[in-house]
């Protein structure tokens, strides 16, 4: 008959099951909000600081700040939400290797293909997506174990925003410099505008197609272009165009309903000579209107999947 242990002694511990560490890096929750309020205090510090000064040498860090801010805060919220497996160092590639990768091919390709008509903008759309979706599986090439939708988005999101700082950076450069000087004003009407509207645009059309793309990879890793994939990839691209369309459709549609003279080659600036009160705020009513019909039929596909895939809901 087993004796119970006296009061008092002390009693041998057995170990329960260690819980093996994850593989990925613990980071602090809400890292992107801070990131975010941050980043537009040092944005609006450097502002204030170069209006006041009028240093010229502060213009790259505005830029930077001002284009990189919104990308990277989205990038950091996908990562924390539904990323943190995939590893830092495949997000971070996307951002940066196929942000860069995106923008070359796409500057190259648009110079040697594309010229001045109607349908330029579809060329633009069907470009710049295809050398997107190029610059994610070139990143992924030798990473197999990462196939599902769930990645794709997050990924494809990531190359997106990669490409959307560094085109806003070049925007932000284009308009600050001008034939009377540094124009600081329309630099930073740019970036606020572009940065408002980065949600909207690269991201989600990125992460519609790398979803697709990465959920039908195959298990040895092989990207295979089945029907859906490329048809979501014209739909992006379709979808691209429309939005970058917007002001000339905005146009097209303020001169058929105030019988004003309209000159095809204003059709892609989106500009009307000697307008009417009437005009600019049909005008203005238009291109508003067009860009957040487009932004919600983005907002509404890329949830589609999302809502039905069960990995993209239970995530660390």
């Amino acid at each position: 008959m087993t004796q119970p242990p006296p009061p008092g002694a002390p009693r041998a511990r057995i170990p329960g099951p260690q819980q093996p560490p994850p593989s990925y890096p613990r980071t602090r929750t809400g890292l992107w909000r801070r990131c975010l309020w941050g980043g537009l205090a040092l944005w609006g510090l450097g502002t204030l600081v170069t209006y006041a000064t009028g240093n010229t040498t502060l213009l790259p860090t505005l830029i930077l700040l001002g284009s990189f801010l919104v990308p990277v805060v989205f990038v950091l919220w996908a990562y924390e939400h539904h990323g943190r497996d995939l590893g830092v160092n495949v997000i971070l590639g996307c951002f940066l290797t196929g942000g860069v990768l995106g923008v070359l091919g796409a500057s190259v390709m648009e110079y040697y293909l594309l010229h001045p008509s109607l349908w330029m903008f579809v060329g633009v759309g069907l470009i710049e997506e295809a050398v997107k979706a190029a610059a994610l599986m070139f990143v992924l090439r030798r990473q197999t174990r990462i196939r599902g939708l769930r990645a794709g988005l997050v990924l494809g999101a990531s190359v997106g925003f990669g490409f959307a700082a560094l085109e806003s950076a070049g925007y932000a450069f284009n308009a600050a410099v001008s034939t009377e000087g540094i124009d600081l004003r329309a630099l930073l009407e740019t970036e606020i505008l572009r940065g408002v509207l980065a949600p909207f645009g690269h991201g989600l059309w990125t992460a519609i197609t790398g979803a697709v793309l990465l959920a039908h990879r195959r298990p040895s890793g092989h990207f295979a272009f089945t029907a859906p994939v490329v048809g979501t990839y014209v739909g992006v691209a379709l979808l691209h165009a429309l939005w970058d369309s917007t002001h000339g459709i905005a146009l097209w549609l303020v001169a058929r309903l105030t019988s004003a003279p309209l000159n095809p080659a204003l059709f892609g600036p989106g500009y009307l000579p000697a307008v009417t009160d009437q005009q600019k705020h049909l005008f203005t009513l238009f291109s508003v209107g067009g860009t957040v019909a487009v932004s919600l039929m983005g907002i509404a596909w890329v949830r589609s999947p999302a809502r039905r895939d069960p990995s993209w809901r239970n995530t660390p």
